[in-house]
């Protein structure tokens, strides 16, 4: 092919002429050289492979140039009497007239098909030239395309954390304001009691509010706790998920269970915030969605990582369960921290399963939970 692409340069006319004309030589002395086997009874013996060479590599002027020398050096040198270009006989014109016209056909169909060959070999080009520019193109929108989805990874995150952020400053704020504002409604209310001028409405009201004010003042602790726990700031991941799970199975009447190891040390922040958030939307799944009578909720903290699974009995996420931002929220957090997430459905039950690498423990002293 190498050979055939170099004479097939429209540059290279001299070389294709000298080609034809070396490889009609090289046949004149192969066929000397097989004379003491062969004999002379073959004349035009070696000089085909020439012409198949010249017509199929060197186009038809060098190959009817090549032709000529060949039967040149054949009359000369093979048809007696040899040294002349005399002829003793008709049998000889004859053969020497049916070889230059079988190498006429044999240049012809190796003319076309050199040029079937030529077209191929541009369609070829043309088809490389095509995928390459297409593989270029592709190459540059799957870049775009990652770095798009390498912002929009960003933008999560960043979302993420401000979410956190906020839930963490609306619990704080929640907790100090209007939990200190109940408090001294409460306190107000507590002095009306001393007095004696009170109707039996008015006691009945007084009680009634007072009622309310703890009914409210117990829901404000209950939604500051669920934005943000404030045990998870000061005892760890154990104890917040102990205490969320507990207070889950009585708001919902779903029986719950919280295994956690009783040594899990302080980890960094963000792992213990992840985690939290992940059992934290896991169970409120359950309790929309999974329609289920019991949970489980299991830590697993080893060297080999930190295991975090949540399973129930419900009727599984291919009942009707809609895939929606919570599940991509919890995949998203595991892919931060470098870990896997995994979810497994059917109709006995769902268990999620993030599992993070080696975590990185507290700057401070290791917590007991």
């Amino acid at each position: 092919m190498f050979v055939f692409s170099a004479l097939s340069n429209p540059n290279s006319v001299f070389v294709r002429y000298s080609t034809a004309v070396v490889a009609a030589c090289l046949a004149l002395l192969l066929r000397f050289l097989l004379t003491p086997l062969i004999g002379s009874a073959t004349p035009y013996f070696t000089l085909w492979l020439g012409v198949v060479f010249c017509a199929w590599f060197c186009g038809v002027g060098p190959s009817v140039v090549g032709t000529a020398v060949m039967a040149l050096g054949v009359w000369y040198w093979f048809l007696p009497p040899f040294g002349t270009f005399a002829l003793e006989s008709t049998q000889q014109a004859f053969g020497l007239v049916a070889f230059l016209l079988f190498a006429g056909i044999i240049i012809s169909v190796g003319h076309r098909a050199r040029r079937t060959q030529e077209r191929l070999n541009a369609s070829h080009a043309e088809m490389e030239d095509a995928v390459k520019e297409r593989t270029a193109d592709l190459r540059e929108r799957t870049a775009e395309l990652a770095q798009a989805n390498e912002k929009l990874r960003q933008l999560t995150t960043s979302m993420l954390h401000l979410q956190d952020a906020e839930r963490r400053r609306f619990a704080r704020d929640l907790h100090d304001s209007v939990g200190q504002l109940l408090a001294v409604i409460a306190m107000n209310l507590a002095g009306f009691e001393k007095r004696e001028t009170l109707t039996m409405d008015g006691v009945r009201l007084l009680t009634d509010s007072r009622q309310l004010i703890e009914q409210l003042s117990a829901e404000v602790r209950t939604i500051s706790h669920l934005l943000h726990p404030p045990m998870l700031d000061e005892a760890g991941l154990g104890a917040a998920l102990r205490i969320y799970v507990e207070g889950f199975s009585k708001r919902s009447g779903i029986a719950a269970d919280v295994l956690v190891p009783r040594d899990l040390p302080r980890l960094v922040q963000e792992l213990e915030i992840s985690v939290f958030r992940i059992v934290q939307e896991s169970l409120t799944n359950v309790h929309k969605h999974a329609a289920a009578k019991n949970v489980k909720v299991s830590i697993d903290h080893s060297s080999a990582g930190l295991t975090v699974i949540v399973a129930d009995d419900g009727k599984g996420l291919l009942n009707g369960h809609p895939i929606g931002v919570g599940l991509a929220g919890m995949q998203e957090r595991v892919r931060q921290l470098q870990g896997t997430f995994q979810v497994s459905s059917d109709t006995t039950g769902t268990s999620i399963i993030a599992i993070f690498p080696t975590p990185k423990l507290a700057r401070s002293a290791s917590v007991s939970n």
